[in-house]
């Protein structure tokens, strides 16, 4: 088990996780997001519309799971040893736009080589842009050892 600070600083440090939501007629619906991790919460963006929206919309309990890239597992010449975490908790969408733009800044900052290109793409998309805040309930992590 990896402890709750362990957690928080693959959250921060990685990309992109796997979102997973329930979708239409009840099945899951998962796909990967880029997210960054906020003051507790972890934020992503979207379009306006769409089935994630619809999902959020219908139901707001939501899980998030994060990987590292792991290290090469010295005992064989294949597997690799990662760490995971997963994040239960509940999805809203924001609808206050100096929130989303702060928000947005974040993801922007995480992703774009300078601050000034996060700063034109919010300008220039914010109108057509949805920023998703999923509060965590719970979360745990692991260290994974493949064989």
């Amino acid at each position: 088990m990896l402890s709750e600070d362990e957690c928080i600083e693959i959250l921060k440090n990685e990309p992109r996780g796997v979102l997973a939501l329930l979708g239409d007629y009840d099945y899951p619906y998962a796909l990967p997001m880029s997210h960054v991790y906020v003051d507790g919460k972890i934020y992503f963006h979207g379009a306006m519309t769409g089935h994630k929206n619809d999902a959020v919309e219908s139901h707001d309990k939501a899980s998030y799971c994060v990987m590292d890239n792991g290290v090469r597992n010295e005992e064989d010449d294949w597997s690799y040893i990662f760490k995971s975490v997963i994040v239960f908790g509940r999805i809203t969408t924001l609808s206050d736009d100096d929130e989303k733009i702060e928000k947005l800044t974040y993801l922007g900052d995480k992703f774009f080589p300078t601050h000034e290109e996060t700063v034109n793409e919010i300008k220039k998309l914010l109108h057509r842009t949805e920023v998703f805040e999923l509060s965590i309930e719970h979360i745990s992590g692991k260290i994974v050892k493949e064989k």
